[in-house]
C-alpha cells in the first residue's frame, strides 16, 4: 500500500448530492437504532412505578433512579470504549457489535430476579447504546450531503422519540389490558424491546464502510467503489461546480492522549462548547426522563399501568421539535438556533417548575407544559450531538463524540436520575422545583456560551469546518472557499 499524498474528490463528491433511495436506506439502517433505544428506555420510564410493587422487582424510588444512573454509566463507558474502535476499525463493524450488546442485554433484563442483575444488565444495556452514538453520528454526518447535514442529524436524533411514543403506549397494553399478569407485563415488555433491537441488525447488512474513513486508511479503491455506486442512485445537485479536490496523506489510527492534543491546542473553544452544551442536555434529559413517571404516580396519584399515556405527548413534542425546527439549523445558522433553543428551554424549564411548586398544574397540564418546553430542549440537545461530531477533524470524529457524550453526561447525566430520585423521595414540592430550575440554569448558562463560540458550520463539508489532519497544506484554497449554498 503506497505511503504518499494522494488527492480525492471525493468529499465533494458527497457533499453535492442530491436526497436519494440510498440516504433513505441508510437513515432506516442506522436512524431506527434511536427509535429501538427510545421504546426500550421508555419502557423503563413507564415501567418505573411498576417496578416498585412488591409483586414485581420491589425497588425503592432511589433504586429506581440509581438503575437509570447506571444505564448512564454503562453508556458513558461504552461510548468510549466503542468510540475508539469505531475511528481504528471502521463505523460499520461497531453498527453490528454496539446494537448486538444492546438488544442481547435488553432481553436479558426481563429475566431479572433482582435489583443488583437488573442494574448489571442496565449497565450493558447503555453500554451498547452509548457506542452507538459514536458510531452512527460519525457515519451519518460523514454521508450527509453538507446542505442537508445539520436537518438530517437533528431529524435522527429526535426519532428516539418515535420509539419513546411506541414503548409507552407498549407499557399501557401490557401493563393496564389485563391481557398480561402484573408480575410479567414488564418482563414481556422487556423482551419485545430487545427484539427489535435484533431486527434492526438485519437492515444494516447494507450498510456501507464510510468512504472519509476509507480515505483515511488509504483504502481508496473501496472508497471510490462505494461513492459511484451512490452515485448511481443520487443525483447531482443542479448547477453544481465541479467536485473539488483536496491533497491527504494519512499517517495512522490517533491515540488517546494524541487526540486530548489535537482537542485542547486546536480547538479549546470548541471542546468548551461540546462540554457545555453536552452537560446541560445530559443532565436535563436523564434526570427528567427517568424519574417523570414517579412524578405522576407521588404527586398526581396516576396508576402505575396508565403512566404511558402521559408520555405520548411529552414524546410528540421532543420528536416534533428537532423535525420542525432542524431546516431552520441549514438556513438561519447553528449559532443562533443552538442559543435560541437551549435558551429557551431554559427558561420555559423554570417557568413550568414554577407552576409545579405552587400546585396550580394537575397531570394533563404538568404533561402539556413539558411537551412544550421539550419542543424546544429536543432541538437543543439533538444539536448538541451535531455540533461535536462536526466540530472536530475526520480522523478523531468519533472518539471525539464518544468522550463528550461522556464527559457531558458523566458529569450530567449520572448525577440527575439519583439526585431527582432523592428529591421526589422527600416528597417536598419545594425540594423538586430547585432540581428543575437548576436544569433551566444548565440549559441557560449553555446557551451563552453557544452565542459566543458556536461554529458557524451551516451548507459547509465536514472537511471546511474541522479540516483533516492528514490533509496537506497546498489543499487549503479548497477550505477557504468550501462553503456550500
Amino acid at each position: 500500500m503506497s505511503k504518499t499524498a494522494f488527492s480525492t474528490d471525493i468529499p465533494a463528491r458527497l457533499d453535492r448530492l442530491r436526497w436519494s433511495r440510498f440516504h433513505t436506506r441508510l437513515i432506516a439502517a442506522l436512524g431506527t437504532s434511536w427509535i429501538v433505544d427510545g421504546l426500550e428506555v421508555t419502557l423503563v420510564g413507564s415501567l418505573a412505578g411498576v417496578l416498585t410493587l412488591p409483586s414485581t422487582l420491589g425497588l425503592s424510588a432511589a433504586q429506581v433512579g440509581l438503575a437509570g444512573s447506571i444505564y448512564v454509566v454503562g453508556a458513558v463507558i461504552g461510548a468510549i470504549f466503542f468510540g475508539g474502535f469505531a475511528d481504528r476499525y471502521g463505523r460499520r463493524k461497531l453498527f453490528f457489535i454496539t446494537l448486538g450488546l444492546y438488544s442481547a442485554a435488553t432481553i436479558a433484563s426481563g429475566f431479572a430476579p433482582n435489583f443488583y442483575v437488573f442494574a448489571a444488565l442496565r449497565f450493558l444495556t447503555g453500554a451498547g447504546i452509548g457506542g452507538e452514538y459514536a458510531a452512527i453520528n460519525s457515519a451519518i454526518q460523514e454521508f450527509m450531503p453538507a446542505r442537508l447535514r445539520g436537518r438530517i442529524d437533528l431529524a435522527v436524533n429526535g426519532s428516539f422519540w418515535i420509539g419513546a411514543a411506541i414503548g409507552a403506549a407498549g407499557a399501557v397494553l401490557v401493563l393496564d389490558s389485563g391481557w398480561v399478569p402484573e408480575q410479567w407485563g414488564w418482563r414481556i415488555a422487556f423482551v419485545v424491546g430487545g427484539g427489535l433491537g435484533f431486527a434492526v441488525l438485519l437492515l444494516r447488512r447494507y450498510v456501507p464502510e464510510s468512504p472519509r474513513w476509507l480515505l483515511l486508511h488509504r483504502r481508496r479503491k473501496e472508497a471510490k467503489h462505494v461513492v459511484a455506486r451512490i452515485e448511481t442512485q443520487a443525483a447531482v445537485v443542479p448547477g453544481s461546480a465541479p467536485p473539488a479536490k483536496i491533497i491527504l496523506d494519512p499517517s495512522g489510527d490517533v491515540g488517546w492522549f494524541a487526540l486530548f492534543g489535537v482537542l485542547l491546542e486546536r480547538y479549546p473553544g470548541r471542546v468548551t462548547l461540546g462540554l457545555s452544551l453536552m452537560s446541560a442536555q445530559a443532565f436535563l434529559y436523564n434526570a427528567l426522563f427517568f424519574t417523570y413517571a414517579l412524578v405522576l404516580t407521588r404527586y398526581y396519584g396516576v396508576n402505575e399501568a396508565r403512566v404511558g399515556l402521559f408520555l405520548l405527548p411529552f414524546a410528540a413534542g421532543n420528536f416534533l421539535g428537532p423535525l420542525l425546527l432542524g431546516p431552520l439549523f441549514d438556513r438561519i445558522g447553528r449559532r443562533v438556533m443552538i442559543t435560541a433553543t437551549y435558551a429557551l428551554a431554559g427558561i420555559l424549564i423554570i417557568a413550568t417548575g414554577l407552576l409545579f411548586k405552587a400546585g396550580i398544574l394537575s397531570a394533563t397540564t404538568q404533561t402539556l407544559a413539558w411537551s412544550v418546553v421539550f419542543f424546544f430542549a429536543s432541538a437543543a440537545a439533538s444539536s448538541a450531538y451535531l455540533t461535536v461530531g462536526e466540530s472536530f477533524p475526520l480522523e478523531v470524529r468519533a472518539s471525539a463524540i464518544a468522550w463528550f457524550y461522556a464527559i457531558g453526561t458523566g458529569l450530567g447525566g449520572i448525577a440527575g436520575p439519583a439526585l431527582f430520585g432523592y428529591l421526589i423521595a422527600s416528597g417536598a414540592r419545594a425540594e423538586l422545583f430547585a432540581g428543575y430550575a437548576l436544569g433551566g440554569a444548565l440549559m441557560i448558562g449553555a446557551a451563552i456560551v453557544a452565542a459566543f463560540l458556536a461554529v458557524n458550520a451551516e451548507r459547509r463539508s465536514l472537511e471546511s469546518v474541522a479540516a483533516p489532519l492528514s490533509l496537506r497544506a497546498n489543499a487549503q484554497s479548497f477550505i477557504a472557499g468550501s462553503s456550500l449554498n
